[in-house]
């Protein structure tokens, strides 16, 4: 009787865990889809840069608002919100390099490769090892926070170096937190597919702009 106990208690755990996976990974295919029609969007309408601080402020505005309401139907609004002006964002810095350089296709091709099988890669290490990654989470947590602050400090001094040093290690973080999410949702330590949508969401973010970057300063030809 125990070790029935036992195991219907086990079977309705990994139920749970395939709805939050399949449930995040089908919103996370849509935001997907719809910040490139935004990206496009932004494209066609010639949209310029807005400023950093615009940036900043909806981004974290829209994500808090995710946060606030990640229980509720309106949180998949504001997850449609959020990476919607996300694309906007991304639209005129693509424009950029399609524009700048003389294989600007080939560049943007490059990373949305890069972006793919990384993504992959890192989603079928925690899926198939069902190793449990959580110990990554106070390293990454820093070294994003930290990355942010040298981020945002070099809006002001303009290194060149510096930009490329914060984007190689970019890549890396965030790897390392779609491996971490990852293993998170497979583990039960994130049962909110909301939550687990936008945070694999920015990894993908950031990962594309962060190889679009390195690929433009090595590979770039004006």
């Amino acid at each position: 009787m125990k070790s029935s106990s036992i195991a219907t208690r086990s079977e309705a755990r990994l139920l749970a865990e395939h709805k939050v996976l399949r449930n995040t990974y089908a919103l996370l295919a849509m935001t997907l889809l719809f910040s490139a029609f935004t990206a496009w969007l932004a494209m066609q309408i010639n949209m310029p840069r807005l400023n950093v601080f615009v940036v900043l402020a909806g981004y974290f505005g829209l994500l808090w608002l995710t946060h606030k309401f990640c229980n509720q139907a309106l949180g998949i609004l504001f997850v449609f919100l959020l990476t919607g002006f996300m694309g906007l964002t991304l639209g005129p810095v693509l424009d950029i390099y399609l524009n700048r350089f003389a294989n600007g296709n080939e560049l943007v091709t490059m990373a949305l490769g890069g972006t793919g099988v990384i993504f992959l890669s890192m989603s079928a290490i925690a899926l198939t090892t069902r190793k449990d990654f959580s110990f990554m989470g106070n390293f990454l947590m820093i070294g994003i926070l930290i990355g942010f602050i040298a981020a945002i400090a070099n809006i002001f001094f303009q290194m060149p170096a510096l930009s490329l040093a914060i984007s190689s290690v970019f890549i890396f973080l965030m790897a390392g937190l779609i491996l971490y999410e990852t293993s998170a949702i497979v583990h039960g330590g994130e049962t909110n597919y909301i939550l687990a949508t936008v945070t694999l969401f920015v990894s993908i973010y950031n990962l594309f702009t962060s190889l679009l970057h390195i690929l433009g300063v090595f590979s770039g030809e004006d």
